[in-house]
């Protein structure tokens, strides 16, 4: 029965950060939003977030706020962070969630939606 509980309370963690994730994103004017559920799918994150911008600049400032949201609201750090040079496609690596922050023309070249959602449970935003 604990173990259920801590598994729910794991889940609810996990929601609370995506909304934080989401709402900010939003703030910063992130386009077509969306988060993708690959419980199960693979061993990489329960999570995925995905956002696009609409120039390097502001693919780095998105992927700065979301860094500075994930520290101030929950204490944390990404355990990885891809791209922050190139910034047309950065990756924040929370564990239980992976944020990709996208061109959009990289977005619609790698097609991570397809490539994950195969009956998956798709939220766009």
């Amino acid at each position: 029965m604990d173990l259920e509980k801590g598994e729910q309370a794991k889940l609810e963690s996990i929601e609370e950060m995506i909304q934080a994730v989401v709402a900010v994103l939003e703030e910063k004017k992130g386009n077509d939003i969306e988060t993708l559920n690959v419980t199960g799918k693979t061993t990489l994150a329960d999570q995925f977030v995905l956002a696009s911008g609409t120039s390097n600049v502001h693919i780095k400032t998105l992927a700065e706020s979301v860094e500075e949201k994930m520290k101030d609201a929950f204490g944390i750090h990404p355990d990885r962070v891809e791209g922050m040079d190139s910034r047309s496609w950065i990756l924040l690596d929370y564990g239980d969630i992976v944020v990709h922050i996208m061109m959009p023309e990289d977005r619609l070249h790698y097609q991570l939606e397809s490539l994950w959602r195969s009956g998956g449970e798709r939220r766009p935003i």
